[in-house]
């Protein structure tokens, strides 16, 4: 019969383990999200999947505050971040950086999450929007790509939190056993 591991029993990284360990060449630009509950949410998850960083930019909250603590359970201490206050400023450091720019929106020309390869070896950045209005529209112009998630139901999108976990698993699934 099979039984639940305990927390002690899942061999992860302490804070200063994962600091020191090698991260995944993929970093979330987050683009004026107002809830601090999907900002915490966005850490757990880079830190479940290794990314190297976050960028929160704009209105985006940062830590250290409560709401964010509440999702990230204390991810937010592992994971590297860095906040800008313009998501424009930050796309373009990261395209200099060699990032190839990935906008996760809604818009006349793009590709569906499931018609990707993400297995080279390329630096990715990745940006999720605003709950209301997405990814800004400057910032769309500045995508090498611009992907979206397929979607059957009534409702016209997911939540971000669930968006970056989507998106930034189907990213990392080829380097998973690489770090």
């Amino acid at each position: 019969m099979p039984r639940k591991l305990k927390n002690i029993e899942l061999n992860r990284l302490s804070v200063d383990e994962f600091r020191k360990a090698q991260k995944l060449p993929i970093v979330a630009v987050l683009d004026n999200v107002r809830s601090m509950l999907n900002v915490g949410s966005v850490f757990r998850t880079s830190d479940a999947f290794r990314l190297d960083r976050i960028y929160l930019c704009g209105i985006t909250a940062k830590p250290p505050h409560r709401d964010i603590t509440k999702t990230a359970i204390g991810a937010e201490q592992s994971v590297d971040w860095v906040h800008v206050p313009s998501t424009l400023d930050a796309v373009k450091e990261l395209k200099q950086d060699g990032f190839i720019i990935y906008g996760v929106e809604q818009t006349d020309t793009s590709v569906s999450l499931d018609e990707f390869d993400f297995s080279s070896p390329e630096k990715r950045c990745f940006i999720f929007g605003n709950e209301v209005d997405g990814v800004d529209e400057e910032v769309v112009q500045l995508c090498d790509h611009l992907i979206e998630i397929p979607q059957m139901g009534t409702k016209h999108s997911l939540n971000i939190s669930v968006c970056a976990g989507v998106v930034l698993w189907e990213a990392s699934k080829a380097h998973v056993h690489e770090v």
